[in-house]
């Protein structure tokens, strides 16, 4: 038999964060609902944040994604996804402090100073700039471009759809380095915003707005090349297929797991025409399903993150689960709101926010068609093997 239970470590962390949740983030959500309602912004302001995240660092949250030697707690994968579903059941925009992208620890002992480091600590954001306009997951396809000159390269081009762009001190951001010995070669750079390159940002219909970043003869130094000349996809994908697999994909199913309780409530509490909601065939069938489906996701995420902690090729299992996940989400939020009625699509209920963030899950870091092609990809061409789990 195959024993699925939790460690007595990953069942305390579990516990530990969603009692820091319940009593720190969700006393949040009110007054964000109640400011946006208002003009403001329904997200956490970056004195906000801090404030959230010292706490949690007093009680032992910090860096649970970092390793030791940087001060982190490198509380593993599962651990990792347990914990992202925890944070998930809030809309709150809150995140654990003490942490960096994967892919800053790539960077070379003398690049880490001035980037990994400072980003751990909190005194520098960084962002991860991949996507272009009319370039979001065929991303080999890129056409921004840098050109070595002397000891610095010149970049050109534009980014899009970069997540905390608007903000970030520093980007790693890709470039098509031609005149490198490979016409399709791409290459990642560490560029300061200092140095020159401008950030606007995009309206979205929900989540945290994005930014088009505008690089123009900006000039990097060669020491802010990230790995080696033309190698820039191994680094991108270092970062990628782990927010598929178990960053995503666990704050998914926390959102999925918290709005399927409201639905449970308002079928228990609403009476129509003599009858509680939860009497009726058709609401239990939607709540039934919303369940089924959550256990599935939820053992999808937990089988890719366990995978990566043994040092197993994930990534089949990352592309089905962002896939899996992501529409799993999205038709429990539509049942829970349909159930809710005309409150749940009123702006004074998180489940109308929660409806617009989540329908990006099908679309950011791949896109449904993307994931779908790679999974028929890897069947095919026998990189994975039809319903194998491990």
């Amino acid at each position: 038999m195959i024993d699925f239970s939790l460690t007595d470590e990953q069942r305390m962390i579990q516990d530990a964060v969603r009692a820091f949740m319940k009593k720190e983030v969700m006393p949040y959500e009110q007054p964000l609902l109640h400011r946006a309602l208002k003009g403001g912004s329904a997200e956490l302001d970056k004195g906000e944040l801090k404030a959230l995240q010292k706490k949690a660092k007093e009680a032992g949250f910090w860096g649970i994604d970092t390793p030791e030697e940087y001060g982190g707690a490198n509380v593993g994968p599962v651990a990792e996804a347990l914990i992202h579903m925890e944070t998930g059941k809030s809309f709150v925009n809150f995140k654990f402090g003490g942490s960096a992208m994967n892919v800053l620890f790539l960077l070379n002992e003398d690049q880490k100073p001035d980037y990994l480091i400072p980003v751990i600590q909190g005194e520098r954001s960084a962002g991860f700039a991949l996507s272009e306009p009319g370039v979001g997951s065929d991303a080999r396809n890129i056409k921004a471009t840098a050109v070595r000159q002397g000891k610095e390269w010149v970049l050109n081009g534009e980014k899009t759809w970069i997540t905390n762009g608007n903000d970030a001190d520093f980007v790693i951001a890709f470039f098509r380095t031609p005149e490198e010995g490979d016409a399709n070669g791409v290459t990642a750079f560490l560029v300061d915003r200092a140095m020159g390159w401008k950030s606007s940002p995009i309206r979205m219909m929900g989540a945290h707005d994005p930014a088009s970043l505008h690089f123009d003869n900006v000039r990097v130094p060669d020491r802010n090349v990230v790995g080696k000349v033309n190698d820039g996809f191994r680094v991108a994908m270092a970062f990628i297929y782990k927010n598929r697999g178990w960053i995503l994909g666990g704050k998914n199913v926390g959102a999925s797991e918290r709005l399927l309780a409201m639905a449970m409530e308002q079928a228990e509490n609403r009476v129509t025409f003599g009858k509680k909601l939860a009497e009726r065939e058709n609401i239990q069938f939607m709540i039934a399903e919303s369940e089924a489906e959550i256990r599935a996701a939820k053992l999808l995420v937990l089988d890719c993150a366990w995978q990566a902690s043994v040092d197993k090729d994930y990534r089949q299992a990352s592309c089905v689960s962002k896939f899996f996940v992501a529409n799993m989400a999205n038709r429990v939020v539509d049942r829970v709101l349909q159930i809710h009625g005309g409150m749940g699509y009123a702006k004074e209920m998180p489940i109308e926010k929660w409806y617009r963030d989540l329908r990006i899950q099908r679309i950011w870091e791949g896109s449904d068609e993307m994931n779908l092609a790679w999974i028929f990809r890897s069947l095919r061409e026998g990189r994975a093997q039809i319903g194998d789990v491990h």
